[in-house]
């Protein structure tokens, strides 16, 4: 009987200790981080401030309708943006290019997948101040302004004052400048006509306040007719419109960036604009990828004026007064 009890004894100490055991890995588990899904948890996103209203109104929504999902956007240049990536500071990025070869590589050797989402068409705007009687400028003219061949507002038409042009952006690691750059064929402005401040915002103040100065924007910051800080902006400057090259869609007439010109190729300063993840698995930053692409995001991108990815655009007879004065 002694014995008996004895391993009874054992056995119930045995299974005491195995279930305490278990409940500690339980515990340790359920401290654990719970990963985030496609419509809940929080993560953080980077995102070129070039795309400011248009992505904000994209989240607004985005989290009114999955309360339990929040996306932490840090505007910023477009460079910081894709060294956030890399460095893993964001989940998520939103940019107007792919990520370069070299940029891949340290993420290949880790076995990461970059998703490119591509959401919507955007332009570059060049916008002047209201005192200006110059709003028109060739392709050739821009190359030739960008590469510092033409300096003076007399160079473009002679019937222009002698002052010297002043070229405002909004930073100098910007995807605004970098496309400049691109199409003067430069890998650096040297010319000490070209100034930089921080935003798009600051672009336009600039601008409104300086008679001879061009600035460079996207056309996100001017584009939502509905949007009383776009009204307020559009009181403050000019919209200069572009001729394409001889030969492109729309050659010989000069355009502003308009919605449905850029749909239609008219309007030559345009690029494409993308959300990229370097998520391994379902995660939030792929739920709200997934929304922007989507049939409500593509509302919210037409709405705001740019050309959306994913959705046939209707086009319609616009005039300067409709929206760009």
């Amino acid at each position: 009987m002694n014995r008996l009890h004895f391993s009874k004894g054992i056995f119930l100490f045995g299974l005491a200790f195995c279930f305490a055991v278990l409940n500690v890995g339980c515990g340790n588990n359920s401290s654990q981080k719970t990963l985030d899904t496609t419509t809940s948890g929080e993560i953080s996103m980077s995102v070129d401030e070039t795309f400011e209203p248009i992505v904000q109104a994209e989240l607004d929504v985005f989290h009114g309708i999955y309360p339990a999902a929040k996306i932490n956007a840090h505007f910023k240049s477009e460079g910081e943006a894709v060294a956030d990536l890399l460095n893993d500071s964001a989940r998520a990025i939103i940019v107007t290019r792919q990520l370069t070869a070299d940029e891949l590589k340290p993420l290949q050797a880790k076995k990461l997948v970059v998703r490119s989402t591509k959401f919507a068409i955007d332009a570059i705007a060049l916008i002047v101040n209201p005192a200006n009687n110059d709003s028109t400028f060739s392709m050739a003219n821009l190359r030739d302004l960008f590469a510092g061949n033409i300096t003076k507002w007399n160079q473009l038409d002679k019937a222009n004052s002698n002052e010297e042009i002043t070229i405002v952006f909004d930073n100098p690691n910007s995807s605004t400048v970098r496309y400049m750059k691109e199409l003067a064929g430069k890998n650096q402005f040297s010319a000490k006509n070209f100034y930089s401040v921080k935003t798009n915002k600051e672009v336009i103040e600039y601008v409104s306040t300086h008679k001879n100065s061009l600035g460079i924007i996207g056309v996100n910051w001017i584009s939502d007719a509905d949007d009383s800080a776009v009204t307020g902006f559009l009181k403050k400057v000019k919209i200069a419109a572009i001729a394409p090259d001889d030969g492109q869609p729309g050659s010989g007439q000069f355009r502003k960036p308009y919605q449905a010109y850029i749909a239609q190729g008219f309007y030559p300063l345009v690029r494409r604009v993308y959300l990229l993840s370097r998520e391994s698995y379902m995660g939030l930053g792929t739920g709200f990828a997934a929304f922007i692409a989507g049939d409500k995001g593509q509302r919210i991108v037409l709405k705001s004026g740019l050309v959306p990815a994913t959705m046939p655009v209707r086009l319609v007879q616009i005039s300067d007064n409709d929206l760009f004065k």
